[in-house]
């Protein structure tokens, strides 16, 4: 076990601070050989980035990481199947997910089949009325307004009747997701799927608009082999990474090897604003510098998510799809107050979970449940009860006897593969998900067995886990060594997120010199430190809480705070600021 930073082995959280750097040899040995800032070096040092794939780490392409997309099991047959519709004139049918992954694969469709005048027919499901996933009437509806293939995208893996019932009716279905699968396939003229058992491709960790991305890669190649862009301008599928970014930030996956390069290049294309629903729904949420992954996922994926969650479900594959300023505008506008709605109906389950979750905080797997809770808020409920008790969670809305659950987890631990179990055991309706994230449906009389079940299923890779949670930093700063040339240094190992996480740094021994309220319960303080430096500081939803009193806490001596460092920019000023994750006083509390 690495040294605790600073000697914090217990903060106000009641978090021990790691080191995330095990042996500082390899980040001497990355500034040595390849002239790197020390600061930088740590930092790749400590996610394992060997010497001879810096480069590729800090300027990810498309041509490094994108492999032949028929290294995935199923895609050639996919491919045969839509190329022969285009070259039919047929109408193809898209059934997507109701999150952001969902809709941006929707979405991808839409535009590379408009871009070859290729007629789509989008449904994207009620999340109350329909649930999760494929079902046979929306499939045969879209075959009798005309469809020929129906592609399902980010769902479908798992939708075993509802594919049989649509192979019955004769309805060729193309599988493209990336949740957890079962030897068993559905029926479908193809299954494309880096999850599935029989894929050899390494490409799992994708998420599914990244295999809708490689699947129109290769059904661009395969038209250019038949030779369907003789007399016709073959598009740029570039173009369209910005939208694809978006899906990979914000489903949770790992931001390493292809995905890094999507995302990478996909947040440059981003900064053009050519997407017109994406250029109204950046201005909605006043983006007004060049947009990072944190901008994807924490301004831009919860609007478009607050459709799937409260409102329309399509409305987010409108706004993405859209090329009308007008209409992007007025979409943009309604995902944003939908949004403001869903954290009203957010704070209001959380609250009640959370009292849920204080009963069984013991346990490896938290299951919580409510009558009324509304289904479109409890995935992000989930991530909060996760950061409060640092156990997976699933949070359940019940309603007419039926649960619909979301679960959030730690590294470490497959939910994924913990829903799967419960429902071939026969615990489930139905259920899938991926290792950090699960969704599933379960009859209100099969909660307790099902809590029972998951708690048994988690236990082994729960007890694996540090018995105090740790906070993982990569070096210890005075406020004044906070600069933004340090910052723009740092910035170099972006996008950040899961698999690539930003780098966390420890303030030490810094005076709290103002501190007040902004919002609702954010705290902001200004820091000094003994060599003069100051540095601005933020807390989110701090106020009343562990980390809020230190902050507001009149003579409470020297703190050591410990977060994420960025650049805040505003009217052309740049400035350090930390974001403020923990704080541990300095001399003992």
């Amino acid at each position: 076990m690495t040294g605790a930073i600073l000697g914090v082995e217990h903060s106000v959280t009641g978090k021990r601070w790691r080191a995330r750097l095990e042996d500082d040899r390899a980040a001497m040995a990355l500034a040595q050989q390849l002239d790197l800032p020390e600061a930088l070096a740590r930092v790749l040092a400590a996610r394992k980035v060997a010497p001879e794939d810096v480069s590729n780490f800090l300027q990810p392409s498309l041509k490094a990481f994108l492999p032949d997309p028929s290294v995935l099991k199923g895609m050639d047959e996919a491919i045969t199947r839509l190329a022969d519709a285009v070259e039919a004139g047929e109408t193809i049918g898209v059934f997507g997910d109701y999150d952001v992954d969902g809709a941006t694969s929707s979405a991808l469709l839409v535009h590379y089949f408009r871009a070859l005048d290729v007629a789509t027919d989008v449904h994207i499901p009620d999340r109350q009325k329909e649930g999760y996933g494929p079902n046979a009437p929306a499939i045969v509806a879209l075959r009798d307004r005309g469809a020929g293939p129906v592609v399902t995208v980010d769902c479908g893996i798992s939708a075993y009747d509802p594919l049989r019932l649509a192979a019955e009716a004769g309805i060729d279905v193309i599988v493209l997701d990336h949740h957890a699968a079962e030897p068993e396939l559905p029926s479908a003229c193809a299954v494309v799927n880096p999850n599935r058992i029989d894929d050899t491709s390494g490409l799992g960790h994708l998420a599914a608009v990244g295999v809708t991305f490689m699947t129109i890669v290769a059904l661009n190649r395969e038209l250019r082999k038949r030779g369907w862009f003789g007399q016709r301008q073959e598009p740029d599928l570039m173009q369209w990474l910005d939208i694809v970014a978006l899906g990979t930030v914000c489903d949770s996956v790992p931001l390493v090897g292809l995905n890094r390069a999507l995302a990478t290049q996909g947040l440059k294309i981003m900064a053009g604003r050519r997407n017109t629903g994406l250029t109204a729904l950046a201005d909605i949420g006043r983006i007004t510098e060049k947009p990072t992954a944190y901008h994807a996922g924490f301004v831009l994926g919860p609007r478009i998510n607050a459709g799937g969650r409260i409102g329309s479900p399509d409305l987010g594959v409108r706004l993405l799809t859209t090329t009308d300023p007008d209409e992007a505008a007025g979409l943009a506008l309604k995902l944003d107050s939908l949004n403001g709605e869903r954290q009203e109906i957010e704070r209001g389950v959380l609250a009640a979970a959370l009292v849920a979750a204080e009963i069984q905080e013991g346990r490896n797997c938290i299951v919580v449940s409510g009558e009324g809770w509304h289904p479109g808020v409890i995935g992000i409920v989930a991530s909060r009860v996760v950061e409060r008790f640092h156990r997976p969670a699933f949070v359940i809305a019940v309603n007419d006897g039926i649960g619909k659950g979301s679960g959030r987890s730690l590294a470490g631990v497959d939910l994924g593969g913990a829903v799967t179990a419960a429902r071939q055991a026969g615990l489930l309706v139905n259920g899938g998900g991926h290792p950090m994230a699960a969704g599933l449906t379960v009859e209100a009389g099969k909660l307790q067995e099902l809590t029972d079940f998951l708690d048994e299923r988690v236990a082994k890779s729960v007890s694996q886990r540090p018995s105090v949670p740790e906070l993982g930093v990569d070096g210890a700063l005075s406020a004044g060594a906070a600069t933004v040339d340090l910052l723009q240094t740092i910035e170099r190992m972006g996008p950040f997120g899961i698999g690539n996480a930003e780098p966390r740094f420890a303030i030490m021994g810094a005076r709290v010199v103002r501190a007040d309220v902004v919002g609702e319960n954010h705290v902001r303080a200004i820091l000094s430190s003994a060599d003069g430096g100051r540095l601005k500081a933020i807390a989110f939803r701090a106020l009343s809480q562990p980390i809020g009193d230190a902050l507001m806490a009149r003579g409470g001596g020297d703190l050591h705070l410990a977060g994420h460092l960025r650049i805040d920019r505003w009217q052309g000023n740049e400035r350090a600021q930390l974001i403020i994750e923990d704080v541990a006083h300095a001399t003992g509390p």
